[in-house]
C-alpha cells in the first residue's frame, strides 16, 4: 500500500482551514481595496464566513479581473494587503495568454511559500543528500524560485543553471552528480535529445528523479515514459501558479496524481458553467483559495485548469487523479470532434521518431482544420520520414475520425519554459478575395 501524504495538523483539516480563512478575511477586510470592493459589489458579508462550508458565500475571482485591476491601477493593482514598501519580491506570469500579471510577496508571504515547498519536498521523498539541478533562466516568472530556496533552506545542494547552453547544463548536471532535475516536461525531453547527440549517458547518471511542472506532460503516459527512459529516473509532477504559489505534488508512493497542499489553501472542483461543486471523482475546474500567501491573497480563484478531484487520505486531502488534464478554454472542435491539446500531444508522441511538433488550426468554410508539423529525430531519414508522416496522420484519423494535414519539417523551436506548440492561423482567402481573381 502506498504511503499517502499527510499534514499532521493539530486539529482537523476543516478546522485548520476555517481558522486561517477567518484570520485572512479579517486582515483583508481592513486594508485590501480590491477585495473590499469585490465583496461589497457581491453583497457579501465576510463576517458570516467562518468555515469552509461558508466559502460559497464569497464570489469567484478570475485572472481577467486581476489583469484589468492592474491595468486600471498600474503597476500592481489594488490587491495589496500592505503598503507597497512592505513587499520584497516581484514575480509575473509569462503573458502567453494575454498581458502578464504581476505578483508581489511580503517577506512573510515568501516565507510561507518556502514552507509550502518544504512540505511538498517531503511528499516527493527528498533526501538530505539529494542535489537539485534547476536548468532554466531565473527570470521574473515564479518558476522554481521558491523551490530552489526552499530546498536550500533544507540544507540541500542546489545548482542554478541559468544563462547556459543545453550542452553546458548537461555537463554541469553530470559533473556534480545531481540527483533531482527540476524543469518543464518539454525541456526534460530536450536534455535527453541533446545528451543522445553528444553521446552522454544520462540514463546511467546519478539522477533519480525529474520534477516537472508548467505543462500537462508529466502525467501523459507517453511523454512521462520518454522522460523516465531517457533519464533512467522517476518523474514527479508538480502544480502551482504565479498567483497562488506551489500547491500540489505527486507523492513518492502514489504515482499518477497530484495531492493538493490544503494546509495552505482550500481547493474546490466546480462545474465551470454553473459554478456548483461537482461530485467526487467527476471532472471540473480547479478553484483555489490561498490561506498563507497573505500579501496578495486570492479567494475562490478560477484557475482555468481541468481536473478530476478525489478525497482519499486520512486527512481528507484532495487528490487530482491524472494531474492537470488541460485547460478549460483550450478545447478545439474539429469537424464535430472535441480535441484537447494534451490528448493530441499524447497521440503524436506515441509515434516513434518524433523529436518535436507543432499544430496549426484555421477556420475554413466555417469549419476548423488541423495542420501538424513534425520534426523527425536525427536518425529518421529518407523513406522513414514519409512513414512517420503517414503514421501520425493515420493515428489522428483513427482517434478523432477526421483527416489532418501532416508534414515533416526541421528546425522547430526548443523550449526552456512552457512550450508553445498550438497556433491559430488566419482563414484561407476565398477565390473571390484573392488579388487578381475574377
Amino acid at each position: 500500500m502506498p504511503v499517502l501524504p499527510s499534514l499532521d495538523l493539530p486539529v482537523s483539516l476543516p478546522e485548520w482551514q476555517g481558522a486561517r480563512l477567518t484570520e485572512l478575511l479579517t486582515r483583508v477586510g481592513a486594508t485590501n481595496r480590491f477585495w473590499q470592493g469585490k465583496f461589497a459589489q457581491a453583497g457579501c458579508d465576510v463576517s458570516q464566513v467562518r468555515t469552509v462550508a461558508d466559502l460559497v458565500r464569497l464570489p469567484f475571482c478570475t485572472k481577467a479581473e486581476l489583469i484589468a485591476d492592474q491595468q486600471a491601477h498600474p503597476p500592481y493593482g489594488t490587491n495589496l494587503t500592505e503598503p507597497v514598501a512592505h513587499y520584497s519580491r516581484l514575480h509575473q506570469t509569462s503573458g502567453t495568454t494575454g498581458a502578464p500579471l504581476r505578483w508581489l510577496d511580503t517577506p512573510r508571504s515568501w516565507e510561507a511559500l518556502l514552507g509550502s515547498w518544504r512540505r511538498l519536498f517531503g511528499w516527493l521523498g527528498l533526501r538530505r543528500d539529494d542535489r537539485l539541478f534547476f536548468p532554466f533562466s531565473f527570470g521574473p516568472f515564479l518558476g522554481f524560485w521558491a523551490g530552489f530556496e526552499g530546498a536550500n533552506r533544507l540544507g540541500n545542494l542546489c545548482l542554478a543553471a541559468g544563462g547556459m547552453s543545453t550542452e553546458a547544463r548537461l555537463r554541469l548536471l553530470l559533473d556534480n552528480q545531481c540527483t533531482i532535475v527540476c524543469c518543464t516536461p518539454t525541456y526534460a525531453l530536450r536534455l535527453i535529445e541533446q545528451a543522445q547527440a553528444l553521446g552522454l549517458d544520462l540514463a546511467g547518471s546519478s539522477v533519480r528523479g525529474v520534477l516537472v511542472a508548467g505543462e500537462p506532460g508529466g502525467q501523459l503516459s507517453t511523454t512521462r515514459g520518454l522522460i523516465e527512459a531517457g533519464f533512467g529516473a522517476r518523474v514527479f509532477d508538480h502544480w502551482g501558479m504565479t498567483e497562488v504559489g506551489p500547491l500540489a505534488m505527486e507523492a513518492e508512493g502514489d504515482p499518477g496524481g497530484l495531492w493538493m497542499l490544503e494546509s495552505d489553501c482550500i481547493a474546490e472542483v466546480i462545474d465551470g458553467s454553473t459554478g456548483l461543486p461537482v461530485a467526487d471523482g467527476a471532472e471540473g475546474e480547479l478553484v483555489v483559495t490561498t490561506l498563507v500567501r497573505c500579501g496578495m491573497p486570492l479567494f475562490r480563484y478560477r484557475t482555468g485548469d481541468r481536473v478530476r478531484g478525489e478525497r482519499g487520505s486520512r486527512d481528507g486531502l484532495l487528490r487530482l487523479a491524472g494531474g492537470i488534464l488541460g485547460r478549460v478554454d483550450e478545447m478545439l472542435t474539429i469537424r464535430g470532434n472535441n480535441v484537447y491539446p494534451s490528448v493530441l500531444e499524447e497521440l503524436v508522441r506515441q509515434q516513434p521518431g518524433v523529436a518535436e511538433f507543432r499544430v496549426f488550426v484555421r477556420n475554413e468554410r466555417a469549419m476548423q482544420q488541423l495542420r501538424v508539423e513534425v520534426e523527425p529525430v536525427a536518425e529518421c531519414v529518407g523513406p522513414a520520414v514519409d512513414r512517420l508522416v503517414d503514421d501520425v496522420a493515420r493515428a489522428i484519423r483513427e482517434r478523432f475520425h477526421f483527416r489532418a494535414e501532416v508534414e515533416a519539417t526541421t528546425g522547430l523551436p526548443r523550449f526552456e519554459m512552457k512550450a508553445r506548440r498550438f497556433f491559430r492561423e488566419p482563414p484561407l482567402p476565398r477565390v473571390a478575395d484573392t488579388p487578381g481573381a475574377q
